[in-house]
């Protein structure tokens, strides 16, 4: 029986698996809290936005903020995949996983100016630069470099992507980008800047979005701007129409990458851009339903009003219900026979909003494992060390072959940078 999301993970003899390999043996073998990818099921995700851009110039560049872990960068750079990064750090890991830097589209709000001279010394394919303050610090460490930096502006269309309010990124109230009605001002200055060369525009308006209308509303604002722009005598290369596109949790259904790629690209002819080169920067929808985390149960605690499944995995492993309240799948790894009862699912975490699941049927036991699905994005990327809590371990199926991609922390790993005070006295 396969599961809601992934094709990839289904029940044998009751037992989950991700690509035909037992989670319980991974388990075992590695030990919890355990996240495990399936590495078949990001190239199948990636492929589908392959497919739609055939015949088209284009750059896929995964928002590696969803994941980064070193071996799934890996996958999408042999995969052809260019890389979105929002950090000194992250180019770092790419260029470590083999990622080529002329493929790199270096977005976020606040790059310092030490980021871009190591960004501008790798020679990355473009700044999406966010404010008209960023784009004249660039200009003045660019000139410094004796270097030219090429630049996208990040518009902000000013569109209800429809998804949570922390993940919402394109209404005039967030932090992101230049609003809709200044960027024609900023396009003028950035062609005036010296150390600057405009190559495109950019637009990213939210995460786990699950409908193509947001994105067509934001597509059209960006030509109107895009037609504004060349007007005012100023070349566009590249649309940049970000990522975001949402996947199924519970009951969600988001268009297919492909299907919704071949709307945009349809809008786009339609209004005479089709000869412009397309940049797609997809995350969650590459890699969230690849991946779970496994976690063991160590006590029931039943209530008055409340029945608590205490296992060991927590907030710090898995930040996304504490943080945004998400809804994520858990299932038995082992099917057990009985009467299934309500359980919030808890970590040991000294928090009360230590929480992966409020309410859910389970039929389980102290020792018995449980899986979290479609735990492949904004997991381990987002895991801390809260309580002094070693991250998980990471494996991924290549193959039909577990492959231990990161280990298990130790706590002396956490305190190894810090310095005791000098003895007294």
């Amino acid at each position: 029986m396969s599961l809601p999301g992934s094709p990839h993970l289904a029940r044998r003899d009751g037992v989950l698996g991700l690509d035909g390999v037992d989670l319980d043996g991974l388990a075992r073998r590695f030990g919890t809290p355990l996240y495990v990818y399936s590495q078949a099921a990001m190239l199948d995700a990636v492929a589908a936005y392959q497919r739609a851009l055939q015949g088209r110039a284009h750059l896929v560049c995964y928002a590696m903020k969803a994941n980064s872990s070193l071996a799934v960068l890996q996958t999408f750079a042999r995969a052809g995949c260019g890389f979105d990064i929002v950090s000194g750090g992250e180019l770092e890991r790419v260029l470590a996983a083999g990622g080529r830097p002329e493929r790199i589209v270096f977005s976020g709000v606040g790059k310092t100016r030490t980021e871009m001279q190591q960004a501008l010394a790798a020679g990355v394919h473009c700044f999406n630069v966010e404010s008209e303050g960023e784009l004249r610090r660039l200009s003045e460490v660019a000139t410094a470099a004796g270097r030219t930096a090429p630049v996208s502006l990040r518009v902000n269309p000013d569109v209800d992507a429809g998804t949570h309010p922390y993940i919402s990124t394109g209404l005039r109230d967030n932090k992101f980008g230049v609003a809709h009605e200044q960027a024609l001002a900023v396009y003028r200055l950035a062609a005036a800047l010296p150390g600057l060369q405009v190559v495109g525009i950019d637009c990213h308006i939210g995460s786990q979005i699950t409908q193509a209308a947001p994105y067509l509303d934001a597509l059209d604002r960006v030509l109107d701007l895009v037609e504004a722009v060349e007007a005012a005598g100023i070349p566009i290369h590249h649309v940049d129409l970000g990522g975001g596109l949402g996947i199924t949790y519970t009951d969600e259904q988001p268009p297919r990458a492909d299907e919704l790629v071949a709307q945009m690209l349809a809008r786009m002819d339609a209004r005479g851009h089709g000869r412009r080169e397309v940049l797609l920067e997809p995350g969650r929808s590459l890699v969230g339903n690849a991946g779970v985390l496994l976690t063991e149960v160590q006590y029931l605690k039943p209530g008055a009003t409340k029945n608590f499944c205490i296992v060991d995995a927590a907030m710090n492993d898995l930040m996304r219900p504490a943080m945004y309240q998400a809804w994520m799948a858990i299932e038995p790894v082992r099917q057990r026979a009985g009467v299934a009862r309500a359980w919030d699912v808890v970590g040991p975490v000294c928090e009360s909003g230590d929480w992966l699941g409020r309410d859910r049927p389970l039929a389980v036991a102290e020792g018995d494992l449980l899986a979290v699905l479609s735990a492949g994005a904004y997991g381990m990327a987002m895991a801390s060390n809260y309580n002094t809590r070693p991250r998980a371990a990471e494996v991924m199926i290549v193959d039909g072959q577990p492959v231990l991609i990161r280990e298990r922390e130790r706590a002396a790993d956490l305190f190894a940078g810090e310095t005791l005070l000098p003895a007294a006295g």
